[in-house]
C-alpha cells in the first residue's frame, strides 16, 4: 500500500483492490483497470494514465473515491479531501495512486505497466528538464518579448513620461 500527505499533514493510505476499483467505478464512473489497455494494434493506449495525470479535479475524486472508508474514520468530506489537494500534495498522490492501480494487477501485466508508467516519468523529467533550461537562458523571454513587439507594435522600452 502507497501513502501520500495531503496539505493539512493527514497522510492517506492507497489500498486499489477490487473494492476500491468497484467504488471509483460506482463514484467516478473511472475503471482503474483501464489504466493502460491495447489499441486496435496491439499498442499501449494510455488515455486513462493522460487522463489522471492532466486532470486534478477527477485525480482527487478519484482518490476520494479510493481513500472513502479512511475519510469516512476521520470525519473527512469531499470538499474537505479536495480543498487539502493542490501543488506537491497532488504529485504525490498522483505518484502513490499510479504505483497502487499498477501494483493491483498480477505479475505478467505489472511488469509490462511499469516499464510503460518509467517510460512515461522518464519522458515528464526529460520534458520538465528541457523547459527549465529554455526558461533559464533568457532566450525564450527575449523571443516572446519581440514577439509581443511584433503582434503590437508597441517597443518593449517605457516612454520617459512613464517613470
Amino acid at each position: 500500500m502507497k501513502t501520500f500527505t495531503d496539505n493539512t499533514g493527514r497522510v492517506w493510505t492507497l489500498a486499489v483492490n477490487v473494492a476500491a476499483i468497484k467504488r471509483v467505478r460506482a463514484l467516478c464512473g473511472v475503471d482503474l483497470t483501464a489504466i493502460v489497455e491495447l489499441d486496435k494494434n496491439n499498442n499501449p493506449d494510455t488515455k486513462l494514465l493522460e487522463q489522471l495525470s492532466s486532470d486534478p479535479v477527477l485525480l482527487v475524486d478519484v482518490l476520494y473515491a479510493v481513500c472513502k472508508s479512511e475519510c469516512d474514520q476521520k470525519g473527512v468530506t469531499d470538499e474537505d479531501f479536495g480543498m487539502a489537494m493542490a501543488g506537491d500534495a497532488i504529485e504525490h498522490a498522483t505518484t502513490a495512486l499510479l504505483d497502487e492501480i499498477i501494483d493491483f494487477f498480477p505479475a505478467p501485466k505489472r511488469n509490462a505497466f511499469q516499464k510503460i508508467l518509467s517510460a512515461t516519468r522518464r519522458f515528464e523529467e526529460i520534458a520538465r528538464k528541457r523547459l527549465d533550461a529554455i526558461m533559464a537562458d533568457g532566450e525564450f523571454e527575449k523571443n516572446m518579448v519581440s514577439e509581443l513587439e511584433r503582434l503590437t507594435g508597441l517597443s518593449g522600452k517605457q516612454p520617459e513620461s512613464a517613470e
